[in-house]
């Protein structure tokens, strides 16, 4: 219902034969092209506010140009960016990115991929991903305690950045070994080129960064790479045949783009990263020790395109665990119970939800749009998320109650989101959360404000990697929040009382397995970043909002 921003989406495509081949067995030069252009249109939920491509050729001569770039914003960037590929940018090595901001930032300057120069070919970085880092102050000041000056303080640019300078460092190591070896002249640079171990740069790159991400990269020289974060709270893809590698941020995009079926593709593991070398040679490398599983659920729940298999499990498992509260909520009266959902991405759960109900022996009235007055009725309408609240107050629960409904009970089927995110998804303020505003209203209400003030001291003073916020929350049931979420989101004059029924933090878990990331609802970050970004938005809301009441 409100539509959350997720950082980014991406695609990489390596052709691990000649470019002739291509097109004499698909008929075009842009066979590659079109292929990444497939990808990213699949992708376009992750963003679309921006997008960009890039591509390597591996035998353009000397005083021509074999790094390509072209980023565009809107909407219709993905075909505007296309639109100006022409032959002279056909390569062996592909990337594409769809942005969306996490930061409010918006301009060319902040669309991927990213491009650093030199003018040897092996020190030619573009980098692209869906990431964001909780320790970029601390990446920053490293650089400068290197003697470096950075022109920007963000991480898109400090990764390019810093992972550029341990490029340098790898592309110089070889150097003196191909001296040591008595190489001169071009054969230095051949060797220099056939030799850049990506593995050594990302190791020394990735070891000092907190946070959440996918990180993608092609050098001039010919190098490809994703990694993945160590705690896996992001998604990565692949696929390799003896024509080509394939990385996406979603399973979906390549059994499609590819006509493949799903066991073909296989997900990158935490820490690990797929390195595809100028020769065409693949291999999978730990660049850092795994830790703590907790991959994103909001992937599952609302994210990742419902027709992978998995994710369509686990939505329609989300719905059908709601039934029991559901029953609840209407007096049991399923016979005069109208079912629908709101947005489109719900669609799977509410085909649990229902299944549910038949699996114990309802006879269930459901209707995609309800448009008819249902005077008589109560009206269930689940939802993949409430987040804010926004949407619900100034539009939905208005429109609704004009089919005058005896009741309406409003189903999220994931739990009260009650913490803001770091790791790439727009809501990183706690005000925005009506959870949050829900519990400082009780507090407020019963005179509760010291716990305020004590939150605040310690998320002050206090250990950085406790999360203090969750304090806030303890005096109440999940129900009592429920309650007070109602009364600050019905619109004056609405007639039909409201119900809210959230998922279960177990339910969660119990329908999504393999993805125990949970801190949206929890509180429990799997990075020491995330914690004390959390711990900096309570100080932040304490002195920006109740300065004059605690």
């Amino acid at each position: 219902m409100e539509q959350l921003k997720h950082e980014c989406g991406v695609a990489m495509i390596r052709l691990l034969k000649p470019l002739s081949y291509y097109e004499q067995k698909y008929g075009s030069w842009a066979y590659g092209f079109n292929k990444l252009y497939l990808m990213m249109e699949k992708q376009h939920n992750r963003g679309q506010e921006g997008a960009g491509i890039a591509s390597v050729s591996l035998n353009k001569k000397p005083g021509t140009e074999y790094m390509f770039r072209e980023k565009a914003e809107g909407k219709d960037a993905i075909t505007e960016v296309f639109s100006r590929v022409t032959e002279e940018m056909a390569g062996e090595l592909l990337m594409g990115h769809l942005r969306y901001s996490t930061t409010g930032k918006s301009g060319l300057t902040f669309v991927h991929p990213f491009l650093r120069r030199n003018n040897w070919r092996a020190k030619n970085l573009c980098l692209c991903g869906n990431f964001n880092m909780t320790n970029i102050n601390e990446v920053f000041e490293l650089l400068t305690a290197q003697g470096q000056s950075p022109r920007v303080n963000g991480d898109s640019y400090i990764t390019l950045e810093l992972m550029g300078h341990r490029l340098d460092r790898e592309v110089e190591r070889l150097f003196v070994a191909a001296k040591a070896k008595g190489l001169e002249g071009l054969d230095i640079t051949s060797y220099i080129d056939d030799h850049v171990e990506m593995g050594n740069v990302l190791k020394t790159t990735m070891q000092h960064y907190d946070g959440g991400y996918v990180m993608c990269g092609l050098t001039g020289s010919g190098e490809m790479f994703t990694v993945r974060d160590p705690w896996g709270i992001r998604p990565a893809f692949y696929y390799h045949d003896d024509e080509m590698v394939a990385v996406a941020s979603e399973r979906p995009v390549l059994q499609t783009t590819f006509n493949l079926k799903t066991d073909d593709i296989h997900e990158l593991k935490p820490g690990q990263a797929l390195i595809v070398r100028r020769s065409g040679k693949s291999h999978l490398e730990q660049i850092m020790p795994a830790r703590q599983f907790s991959a994103c659920s909001f992937e599952r729940i609302y994210f990742s395109r419902g027709s992978d298999r998995d994710i369509y499990q686990e939505r329609k498992r989300l719905g059908e665990q709601l039934t029991t509260a559901i029953i609840q909520a209407i007096g049991g009266d399923v016979a005069n119970t109208v079912f629908s959902y709101i947005p489109n991405t719900a669609e799977v759960a509410y085909y649990g939800m229902t299944d549910g109900f038949r699996q114990q022996g309802f006879h269930v009235r459901t209707e995609k749009v309800v448009w008819k007055d249902i005077k008589e009725d109560n009206l269930v309408i689940i939802d993949d998320s409430i987040v804010r609240g926004t949407t619900l107050r100034e539009s939905i629960f208005k429109i609704l109650d004009r089919l005058h409904p005896r009741k309406i009970v409003m189903v999220s089927s994931s739990p009260q989101i009650r913490y803001p995110d770091y790791y790439g998804i727009d809501m990183s303020r706690l005000e925005e959360l009506c959870a949050f505003r829900a519990a400082v209203a009780l507090i407020m209400e019963r005179g509760l404000q010291q716990l305020l003030a004590d939150t605040y001291r310690k998320c002050k003073t206090e250990s950085k990697v406790t999360n203090h916020v969750r304090a806030i929350y303890e005096p109440f049931t999940v129900e009592e929040i429920n309650r007070k979420i109602v009364d600050m989101l019905r619109p004056e004059g609405m007639e039909a009382p409201i119900e809210l029924v959230f998922q279960s933090i177990d339910g969660l878990h119990a329908a999504c397995p393999d993805h125990p990331g949970d801190w949206y609802f929890t509180g429990h970050y799997p990075t020491p970043g995330g914690t004390r970004l959390c711990n900096e938005a309570f100080i932040n809301y304490v002195e920006k909002e109740l300065r004059y009441q605690l």
